[in-house]
């Protein structure tokens, strides 16, 4: 019955900013502003495939995390680079100060990090070919080839 996630809602600070910020900044397309409450919607990635929620709280506001599926390709070669060039501080998970993408090798899976300008914990992930190797943890993706 269940085929994928359509929709997931954060919250953010400033409706505006982070309308900003998702479309202008991550490419995200606008979908709908609510005049009578603030919310917005966006596409990710193809129209109606599947949808971010952007919830406007003023206070106790409660950060998220969520992750956007990318090409490994786009991970590896493009990504650091996109959200420096953003003025965002891409991270690994093990967030040992090293800013490249790491295998998840129980997935497997290539993944980095980042935050939004509220704090919500964003990734960029990608399912690798091969098989899940728990044992392995999180390394790098040049130890993941060695291991494969």
């Amino acid at each position: 019955m269940i085929k994928g996630l359509y929709e997931t809602h954060v919250q953010v600070s400033n409706l505006e900013n982070a309308i900003q910020f998702y479309t202008e900044v991550l490419g995200l397309e606008f979908a709908h502003k609510d005049e009578t409450r603030p919310i917005a919607f966006l596409w990710i990635g193809k129209n109606k495939e599947s949808m971010l929620g952007l919830w406007e709280q003023k206070e106790n506001l409660q950060t998220r995390h969520f992750a956007f599926t990318a090409d490994k390709e786009d991970i590896l070669n493009y990504s650091v680079e996109f959200l420096k060039d953003k003025n965002l501080k891409p991270y690994n998970f093990l967030k040992d100060g090293i800013d490249k993408p790491m295998v998840f090798a129980w997935m497997p899976a290539l993944a980095i990090y980042f935050n939004d300008p509220d704090g919500n914990q964003l990734e960029f992930i990608s399912i690798l070919e091969g098989n899940a190797k728990p044992e392995l943890g999180v390394l790098s993706y040049e130890e993941w080839l060695k291991e494969n």
